[in-house]
């Protein structure tokens, strides 16, 4: 694909990503205590910006740490949000939003769509859980659903935001399983599709060449399978 952005998974539903002006981008960043990320990636020291989908700790993560080193701005649904800030984020880096609104950075923008799932953070209330469509000036755009199950408003995304990379959750059990994300593909129509949120924890089996046979089954999308802390995107 011909791109400036560069993407890297990094297990689980985490992701760096950074873009043509050399932002760095983190997607849910559960690193640290995830067993499947690299040594070399669980401790990041350059950060601009953190992304969020919900509260869940095998998505928050290492958020708090990660700020409070970086100085990085943390983007997260308002309710979300304010939490963090109750457990020691700094005022100056939250960014809060919502459901259908954007945000916009130096060569890119943040819209927090839907996703079918719950959200909460260590006990309390995390308001709901999202997908992220991150679109970059003059260059692509990447769609994290999050963690979900299938809905039909993924359609009318696909006309909206004409993803293309998405990350869609396979490793059923809190999510869908593969051949369900792979139906979300066929209603996505990205270009490229990279299955995430299983082999974690014993009870995501979810196996991601099964999601690539369905999907290959249902439509044109191309599944890349990477392992955790390969570089999928750029060069």
């Amino acid at each position: 694909m011909d791109t400036k952005i560069k993407a890297w998974w990094l297990g689980h539903s985490a992701f760096r990503l950074a873009s043509p002006s050399g932002k760095i981008i983190y997607i849910d960043p559960f690193l640290s205590q995830n067993p499947n990320t690299p040594e070399e990636h669980k401790s990041p020291d350059d950060i601009d910006f953190i992304l969020l989908t919900h509260g869940h700790e095998d998505h928050v993560g290492d958020t708090l740490d990660l700020a409070e080193k970086t100085g990085c701005k943390v983007v997260a649904q308002v309710e979300l949000s304010h939490l963090l800030k109750k457990h020691g984020l700094k005022e100056e880096q939250r960014v809060e939003f919502n459901k259908g609104g954007s945000v916009h950075f130096d060569d890119f923008s943040v819209t927090l769509v839907n996703a079918n799932h719950s959200s909460s953070f260590q006990g309390d209330y995390a308001g709901e859980a999202g997908g992220l469509v991150i679109s970059f000036e003059d260059d692509i755009c990447f769609y994290h659903l999050g963690d979900t199950n299938i809905f039909g408003d993924l359609e009318l995304y696909s006309e909206m935001y004409q993803p293309h990379v998405i990350a869609v959750p396979m490793g059923d059990y809190y999510t869908m399983g593969p051949q369900e994300a792979a139906i979300c593909c066929d209603m996505l129509n990205a270009k490229i599709a990279v299955p995430i949120h299983y082999g974690t924890f014993p009870v995501l089996t979810g196996d991601p060449e099964d999601f690539k046979e369905f999907t290959q089954e249902y439509c044109d999308t191309k599944v890349e399978i990477p392992k955790p802390g390969e570089q999928f995107l750029g060069s």
